[in-house]
Parts: C-alpha cells; sequence; structure tokens
C-alpha cells in the first residue's frame, strides 16, 4: 500500500497511519486536538483540513461509537493517503478532496461536530515547499474563509473543535463569534509545565450562549 516516501506509524494501539517524509506530517497538535474535542451520542462528525487524515482517525479510536467519518483535504496526495489508512485500519469514512471553502452546499447544516487544525500562520510565505506551506499558512484558506464554512456546515447547537496559535486567540474568538459561533470552551497547551502557551484549543457552539469555560493550562507531553 506504500508509495515512494511514505512510511508506516503506529499513532493509536495497533492503529497505524501512512505518512510521508516528503509531505506535512502530523505533529502533537493533532493529538491534543482529538483528546480535547467531545464526542456525544449521534454525532455527525467531519474532520476540515483534514491532512493526511489523524485528527479524523485517531477521535473515531477514542469513541468507537462513532460509526462514520467525514475527511475534507484540498491536497491530492494527502487525501490518497487518508483513504489507505481507512482501507488499512477499517475506518469506515468518506474522504473528500476539496477545499473547505468550496466544500458544497448539500453538506450545509449536515454536522454536529466538525474538527479542524487549519493553517494557523500569518507570515513567513516563503517557504519553499509549497506543500508544506499551505498546510501551516494562510495561503489557500483564511481563517475568515474557514468561520464561513463552519457557520453554513455546522447543524444549529453543532460544534466545531479547533486548535490554533495562542498569540492569535483573540483574532480566533472575533472571527467565532462574527458568525455566530460561541467559544464555550479554551484550554490552552504549554511546551511544559508553567511555560508561555503556544496554542490553544477552541470548543465553539453554532447558536451558543455567551459563556466560556477556561480550562486548566495542560503540558504537551
Amino acid at each position: 500500500m506504500l508509495k515512494k516516501g511514505e512510511v508506516l506509524e503506529q499513532f493509536y494501539g495497533d492503529k497505524k497511519i501512512i505518512q510521508n517524509v516528503n509531505l506535512y506530517r502530523f505533529t502533537s497538535d493533532s493529538i491534543l486536538l482529538s483528546r480535547f474535542a467531545r464526542y456525544k451520542a449521534g454525532d455527525r462528525v467531519a474532520d476540515f483540513c483534514s491532512g493526511s487524515g489523524v485528527i479524523g482517525f485517531h477521535f473515531m479510536c477514542l469513541h468507537p461509537r462513532l460509526c462514520f467519518l467525514h475527511l475534507f483535504e484540498m491536497q491530492e496526495e494527502l487525501a490518497d493517503m487518508s483513504r489507505r489508512t481507512a482501507e488499512l485500519n477499517g475506518f469506515p469514512c468518506e474522504i473528500h478532496c476539496v477545499k473547505v471553502q468550496d466544500i458544497p452546499a448539500e453538506y450545509n447544516d449536515k454536522f454536529s461536530l466538525i474538527l479542524c487544525n487549519p493553517p494557523y500562520e500569518n507570515s513567513g510565505f516563503e517557504n519553499r515547499d509549497g506543500a508544506k506551506a499551505v498546510c501551516r499558512k494562510e495561503i489557500s484558506l483564511t481563517l475568515a474563509e474557514l468561520t464561513e464554512a463552519l457557520f453554513y456546515k455546522l447543524k444549529f447547537g453543532g460544534r466545531a473543535a479547533l486548535c490554533y496559535r495562542a498569540d492569535r486567540c483573540a483574532e480566533l474568538i472575533y472571527s467565532l463569534k462574527s458568525r455566530n459561533l460561541e467559544p464555550k470552551r479554551i484550554q490552552f497547551v504549554g511546551g511544559t509545565a508553567g511555560a508561555k502557551p503556544y496554542l490553544v484549543l477552541i470548543e465553539a457552539v453554532k447558536g451558543g450562549k455567551p459563556g466560556v469555560e477556561v480550562l486548566p493550562q495542560t503540558v504537551n507531553v
């Protein structure tokens, strides 16, 4: 099942994921987000900017009652790896190779939970590796475009679980609230205990009432 440059990596129990050493590879941010997100019985779940699928697949492993998953990824090579990872592990899912802002209207108001580790750097566009840069930087998807897509694809009362740069937390909250996505849970992540946070995890609810639970800072281990 492996192509040139690809390797199999273990990511949960006996489950393995296909990664390409020459493309964007998943980081601990993905695992932190899949653990932060909460599953509710009957959830219809999507993973936006899904890359090689680690967030959605890890979330599915954590919540065996989740019976199906939709993954949306614009880069065909990454989408193809996630297809083969799904086949390898028997994950029931559908992979869509499409930009988040171009997801068809048939998915409007469809999902009760959307997971997303979006490109969250807005500077340093000189990266020569375009495939990796698209995953990290706002080249093909801006924050405004992302929150617009979340608004349309979530059901009323549906949740979006995202990770973002801690120093852009205010931008993220403003953008979410501007599309009636109310932040309800926030957790900052530091590299070590007492370290300055570098990442923020946020759960927002479409049409939710104001009021946010700020969780204790966690450490990336």
